[in-house]
């Protein structure tokens, strides 16, 4: 198994398939006009299946798929059947805002996913219309019943809290678990990105989180498939899970055991860093493996200790592939 210079085991890599989207979230986009990468510095599913052979060779273990939103991109589907075969891999997921999943869940999971994670912080349309820049509310909410529906285990909600733009509606959100086997995993807010709006005004604490949330139960300490930073609990007697991911207030840098892999190529050792190790310029001059191999080590010689060590990076989150 990988391991990186502080002795963290390294086994997850999350892979940017593209930079669109089909959305506009605030948090997520510029105050600026943002800069699509053009069609041909953007890997291709071909180029993505050897980087990812590569990996799984040295450690890595699991892989999720995100964007932008990786569910625009045509021929994902038979991507996934044929990355869902490749060996080494134990744990293959996703990460969606949900729009298109509907219509997409049960080839899916017929490809080989194994589940998802669906963006959704708000369950009022006219405020998810102002937050996501699209009325596309009713479609996400066919989506979650559609993953459920057709298997895909475990569904994650993944909810960005915002103070004064989402907070009033935390109790809602936690109240899907009980009827439902969701895990809704409350995500506080990361100022990631240059240009990005809402800094520091719109954090609101993962501690202020649950104390809201006792007033619907006590909250009991459990596990989680996938093995991620979210801290998670149930109330007695609910269907699905409570998440809390305290990026900001309680970090988890010691336990971090993910590189990302941008959709041009570029491999990061920290989401809080910019620092980037370039694999798509090697591997389109025809790199062998045992090059590929090295640009993956020197990532983990260069992964910081913690998010204290990097520095908020100036790429949007969209381009990075949270």
């Amino acid at each position: 198994m990988l391991s990186d210079a502080f002795g963290r085991k390294i086994n997850y890599l999350r892979v940017s398939v593209t930079d669109r989207c089909n959305l506009r979230c605030l948090y997520c986009s510029s105050k600026d006009q943002f800069s699509w990468l053009p069609p041909e510095e953007i890997l291709t599913y071909e180029e993505l299946l050897k980087l990812i052979r590569v990996g799984l060779k040295l450690g890595i273990k699991k892989i999720r798929l995100t964007g932008g939103e990786p569910l625009i991109r045509k021929g994902l589907v038979d991507f996934i059947a044929k990355l869902s075969r490749l060996e080494g891999l134990e744990d293959l997921s996703l990460t969606t805002n949900g729009v298109l999943l509907a219509e997409m869940a049960s080839a899916l999971k017929e490809a080989g996913l194994r589940r998802v994670n669906i963006s959704l912080d708000t369950l009022r349309p006219d405020r998810y219309a102002r937050l996501c820049g699209r009325p596309f509310l009713a479609k996400v909410l066919e989506g979650i019943e559609s993953a459920l529906r057709v298997g895909l285990h475990p569904v994650k909600i993944n909810t960005v809290v915002m103070k004064g733009q989402n907070d009033d509606e935390l109790e809602d959100l936690a109240r899907l678990t009980l009827e439902a086997p969701l895990e809704v995993r409350f995500i506080e807010f990361m100022p990631v990105g240059e240009g990005a709006p809402w800094q520091k005004e719109a954090f609101f604490p993962a501690r202020k989180i649950k104390e809201r949330l006792l007033a619907l139960g006590k909250l009991k300490p459990t596990t989680s498939v996938g093995a991620g930073p979210a801290k998670i609990y149930t109330f007695p007697g609910a269907k699905g899970k409570i998440g809390f991911i305290t990026a900001m207030s309680e970090h988890f840098c010691q336990h971090c055991n993910r590189l990302r892999l941008t959709p041009e190529g570029k491999l990061r050792p920290c989401l809080f860093s910019d620092l980037e190790l370039d694999l798509k310029a090697p591997l389109r001059a025809g790199a062998e493996e045992k090059e590929l191999s090295e640009v993956f080590l020197s990532a983990l010689r260069l992964k910081p200790a913690s998010r204290f060590k990097a520095h908020l990076p100036r790429r949007l989150m969209r381009s990075i592939g949270g």
